[in-house]
């Protein structure tokens, strides 16, 4: 059933839905420098660790590194199942690189290991993207240098990518995670939209579903702005609530006193 406000505002699709294809993506100028250097730091064999805070775009960053990475040369492989013990840990990354998982940690790591070296000979660079890595059980995080420790530590035969939350980076810089932390040559953050960012991606996003005109007020893109604290998602989140509500109230443009009334209501149900 499609949403009355699809109707109302003449729209062909949801506007803020998190079904678009990469090469769709949008990306404002921060975030891309930052997939440039993921981008570089696969190619030089390196790894690193990116932390951000909730809904601020650290997966749209990864796709749009999934895109850019050119599949001749590299194997991605994408973990968001953080909680696991270490052997399940491995058995996981042994189906996603195709793998039968074996009984025992000791063996699933010997295959993992096995097939990044095969990987290597035929100059195919693997790299694991770990998300919500901040998730990570410590019997994990005491193993995962091993990954990264290749003939006498001299070579370089995967990239690590930890992605989660900044208590991902308290929790590397403890004294029981040197090992780790030490191997991971770039610290990356991303933050938060600008309030152009906000304003472009709230554009844009309208443009692809359809709209040919304004439907945000500037003063409600600002309030919405500040409501998110600049989080991609909650834009997109509270972004839709105004849609509907100006639909109901039929309205053709949605102006400050509706976002006004979504933000309320949002807080409202954030404090119940």
């Amino acid at each position: 059933m499609t949403p009355a406000y699809l109707s109302h505002f003449a729209l062909k699709s949801a506007p803020f839905s998190k079904e678009i294809g990469d090469a769709d993506l949008w990306l404002p100028p921060s975030k891309a420098a930052l997939v440039d250097e993921l981008c570089e730091a696969a190619s030089e064999r390196s790894s690193l660790i990116l932390v951000g805070d909730p809904g601020v775009g650290k997966t749209c960053v990864l796709r749009a590194l999934r895109h850019r990475l050119p599949q001749a040369g590299f194997r991605l492989t994408y973990c968001h199942n953080a909680t696991l013990g270490r052997r399940d840990f491995y058995r996981q990354l042994c189906l996603a690189l195709g793998l039968s998982p074996s009984a025992t940690a000791a063996a699933v790591f010997f295959a993992v290991s096995s097939h990044v070296e095969d990987l290597g000979r035929d100059k195919v660079h693997p790299v694991f993207l770990l998300d919500e890595a901040h998730l990570l059980h410590q019997d994990t995080l005491d193993h995962l240098h091993i990954l990264l420790n290749y003939q006498w530590d001299s070579k370089a035969l995967l990239s690590l990518f930890l992605v989660g939350l900044p208590e991902l980076e308290q929790r590397l810089g403890m004294r029981r995670n040197r090992s780790l932390h030490s191997r991971l040559a770039r610290r990356l953050a991303i933050g938060p939209l600008t309030p152009d960012d906000t304003l472009e991606y709230i554009r844009l996003r309208l443009e692809k579903a359809g709209c040919e005109r304004e439907l945000f007020a500037s003063d409600a893109v600002a309030m919405l702005h500040e409501a998110a604290s600049g989080a991609l998602r909650d834009v997109g989140r509270l972004a839709t609530a105004a849609l509907r509500e100006a639909a109901r109230k039929k309205r053709k443009l949605v102006e400050r006193d509706v976002v006004s009334q979504v933000i309320e209501v949002a807080t409202e149900e954030g404090e119940s």
